[in-house]
């Protein structure tokens, strides 16, 4: 029988896990939704997290059928949200909620972090905005003083329920490292981050490589599952898990995750700095330099505006391809601020007046198209690079007409995986080095492009002109 690598994706609205084969088959599935309110745009419990995992662990495990062998369940891999970090005590117990990377009330902190980061760091990351992890800390010690007294260590969410699973809380991955103020290039927590900082060096983490092992399941968790032969690896953020997950793992690959928010990713062989902390270079697990940014912008408003009935969801795509291009000028930001292809913390969505449903779920899929294609349009202004093609991943991905608009408003070849969500990524990563020599190995055999989406031709020059007005529109509000 073939090995089996588990893979759990903890995102802002909920908990999913899939069970994939060394060749890339995806076993088995369960998933647990979050209730996703304003509060927990902020902040959110790391209790539920813990207990909803385990309740989708026990659904899948309980799935299995008797031909499949516990015992090759060889590795679990987990991914988060990037830029959510929790205060752990004694015990590891959390003296306070997870601070949710859309938190925006540590933007005087990251303003903080990055003045003084700026002074320090010669090349690397420095843009320590709201959303980061840094800012998150700096802000939580300045506002609650008594319950800083407490802290043992900062843990990132992916870090926390590797913690639970394995027991092991005091090591993180270059991921969820970086926008903590780790050196991706020396290999160390920079001295300022304790000298002109309220931190302290104890609270930072032991730092490797996404997928390296660290330990087994806790003695109560492998008895519950029958599970005595897994080992836990380190996690990896959900962006770069979807990437992973996308198949974009080697130099010159790009992807698109879009989720609750948009994430663009690149593999290249040289770090690209952005001296305006829009565009950061994670590491990649194989040592090469994984480039991109994240949007405040993404799929969420599909829900929020338009619910979940897959029925009504259904139609509404239906709809919306026969009014495409709309010709509309709309961007459905969901929260106040946006962090990427631009830094406009007062920035606020919009969309016309008097549209029907259809027209304003087009209009939408465009407006996130837009948003795309101005990151690539940064990407080729810092570096000179532009993809030739790009591959996607994340829940907006399932969308054939959503598809269809962004090759055509990128004018670009789009390449959908079979399996697009951050556990196949996660699942990857846990087979990279327990089972294969290396992330792209491990990639190569449990990827596959299920489908390409050519552009339009008939719709590129149309939206050539709209994205035109759609910067202009940005411009005008004084967003960029």
């Amino acid at each position: 029988m073939e090995k089996l690598f588990m893979g759990i994706d903890v995102g802002t609205q909920g908990v999913r896990a899939a069970l994939v084969s060394e060749s890339g088959s995806v076993v088995a599935e369960a998933s647990r939704p979050f209730a996703l309110t304003q509060e927990s745009r902020q902040e959110q419990s790391p209790a539920e997290w813990g207990a909803k995992t385990l309740d989708v662990l026990d659904e899948l495990i309980l799935s299995l059928t008797p031909g499949v062998d516990r015992d090759a369940i060889a590795a679990i891999g987990i991914d988060s949200t990037s830029g959510t970090v929790i205060p752990l005590g004694e015990g590891n117990q959390p003296v306070h909620a997870a601070l949710m990377y859309s938190d925006p009330r540590s933007a005087a902190a990251g303003r903080e972090c990055t003045d003084i980061a700026k002074r320090f760091v010669r090349s690397g990351y420095t843009g320590f905005g709201a959303s980061s992890g840094l800012a998150k800390m700096v802000w939580f010690v300045q506002t609650y003083p008594a319950k800083a007294a407490a802290i043992r260590k900062w843990v990132h969410a992916a870090d926390y329920l590797v913690g639970q699973l394995s027991g092991s809380y005091d090591v993180t991955d270059y991921t969820n490292a970086l926008k903590s103020g780790y050196d991706l290039s020396a290999g160390q927590w920079p001295s300022y981050l304790t000298t002109h900082l309220p931190l302290r060096r104890d609270w930072f983490q032991r730092v490797v490589p996404s997928g390296t092992p660290i330990g087994y399941l806790r003695d109560e968790l492998a008895a519950r599952w029958g599970l005595y032969q897994t080992q836990v690896v380190v996690g990896m953020t959900d962006g770069c898990a979807s990437q992973v997950a996308s198949g974009a793992v080697n130099p010159g690959d790009w992807n698109t995750t879009i989720g609750t928010t948009l994430v663009i990713k690149g593999v290249t062989t040289t770090a690209i700095n952005d001296p305006e902390g829009r565009l950061y270079s994670h590491r990649h697990p194989d040592g090469f330099w994984m480039p991109g940014g994240a949007s405040n912008t993404g799929a969420d408003w599909v829900s929020t505006d338009f619910g979940r009935d897959g029925a009504v969801l259904d139609r509404l795509n239906e709809e919306a391809a026969a009014r495409v291009p709309t010709g509309r000028m709309a961007w459905p930001l969901k929260q106040t601020g946006e962090r990427f292809p631009f830094i406009a913390p007062q920035a606020q969505g919009f969309i016309p007046e008097g549209l029907t449903p259809a027209e304003r779920f087009a209009a939408s899929m465009e407006g996130v198209a837009y948003i795309e294609r101005l990151a690539y349009d940064l990407v080729e202004a810092l570096s000179g690079e532009r993809p030739t093609a790009v591959y996607t991943a994340g829940g907006g991905s399932n969308s054939d007409i959503w598809l269809e608009i962004r090759s055509s408003v990128l004018n670009l070849p789009i390449y959908k995986c079979r399996e697009t969500s951050g556990a196949a990524g996660a699942a990857i990563t846990a087979a990279s080095k327990t089972h294969y020599t290396s992330l792209a190995e491990a990639a190569a055999q449990m990827t596959k492009v299920e489908r390409e989406v050519a552009p339009r031709q008939a719709w590129v020059d149309g939206y050539e002109v709209n994205y035109r007005q759609f910067v202009e529109e940005l411009k005008k509000r004084k967003y960029i």
